[in-house]
């Protein structure tokens, strides 16, 4: 039997590119729903297996709050959460099976790895700035994806990214503080997304960097995210849940 997708936010660009992605993946999942602002959510996720959720913070919460009254699993990619807002969706995920992640490409979660991995092998000799530029209309920043991969930093190298974490330099700011992970934002045009992981040293740097050309790779993993998630007992899984079970 065909997984069935409902999908928020339908009429913005990453819901066509979702919509497009069910209707192209073939016979095991189908398009049960695709609703955005002032439809009924309720009516649109009775009878679904699976929510994809690309919108903002107070609607995805809203919509997965009707999707776990109805044992609707979600996959959710929003961004931009606060701290509370966290707690409110880890509260929901104790009711029913929810996939968070702040970027769904199989690529950057592969990045992820890579970063914690390059920040404990280095070590303090080398410090650590994120680079991330997005289109001009993203509400954020810095990006999810950003604040992941300077996580992912931060534990390698057993640093605090809430304690270590630099978002904004204006002025006379002094030396570089040794532990610091440093974070610069770029938004223009229609950037679907580029995220850069710069380890400089004495004499080298490494950099480690992921480019989006298209929404059509987070589109996928959203739906191998929706596979996994149909199957899970509730609980908050990551990508990393997703890409281990492959």
């Amino acid at each position: 039997m065909a997984l069935k997708i409902a999908i928020a936010g339908a009429t913005g660009r990453m819901g066509r590119m979702l919509v497009e992605a069910v209707a192209a993946a073939g016979p095991e999942v189908s398009l049960h729903a695709a609703f955005d602002q002032g439809d009924d959510v309720a009516a649109a996720l009775d009878g679904a297996d699976v929510l994809i959720d690309f919108t903002r913070p107070e609607g995805t919460l809203a919509h997965l709050a009707l999707a776990a009254e109805r044992g609707v699993r979600a996959v959710v990619g929003t961004t931009g959460f606060t701290p509370e807002q966290r707690q409110r969706l880890q509260g929901l995920a104790e009711r029913v099976a929810v996939v968070f992640a702040p970027n769904m490409s199989v690529g950057v979660n592969v990045l992820l790895g890579l970063v914690r991995e390059a920040a404990a092998r280095l070590g303090p000799g080398y410090d650590i700035e994120v680079i991330e530029a997005h289109h001009r209309h993203k509400v954020d920043a810095p990006s999810g994806t950003a604040l992941a991969l300077g996580e992912a930093a931060a534990a390698g190298r057993g640093l605090s990214l809430p304690a270590d974490g630099v978002f904004a330099r204006h002025g006379h700011t002094g030396e570089r503080g040794a532990n610091q992970i440093g974070f610069a934002t770029v938004r223009g045009g229609d950037i679907v997304g580029e995220h850069t992981v710069l380890f400089a040293g004495t004499g080298e740097r490494i950099e480690l960097t992921h480019r989006s050309g298209s929404r059509a790779n987070y589109a996928e993993g959203s739906l191998r995210a929706a596979r996994f998630v149909a199957t899970q007992p509730p609980g908050l899984y990551g990508m990393a849940d997703v890409l281990a079970a492959a």
